[in-house]
């Protein structure tokens, strides 16, 4: 027997939505799979599953990455 399920509403940017679908779409799902994977990865960690913060974020440069990737992963 299934859970009772609830309709969850929510406004979001249109051109957000169907740049979302599309990637959706190839991934073979729908954007309320998405939603509720990220419910069931909310429930799971006790938290969001990425770091929201105001800090600036680092970009590393091209040398940057490719000194990383030679360091952890040897030569290419």
């Amino acid at each position: 027997m299934s859970s009772p399920t609830v309709l969850f509403r929510s406004r979001v940017p249109a051109q957000r939505l169907k740049r979302a679908e599309k990637i959706l779409e190839q991934l073979g799902m729908k954007p309320g799979d998405a939603f509720n994977m990220l419910l069931a990865q909310i429930e799971l960690r006790k938290g969001l599953p990425f770091e929201v913060t105001t800090a600036p974020t680092t970009v590393l440069s091209s040398e940057q990455q490719a000194g990383e990737w030679t360091e952890a992963f040897g030569e290419y």
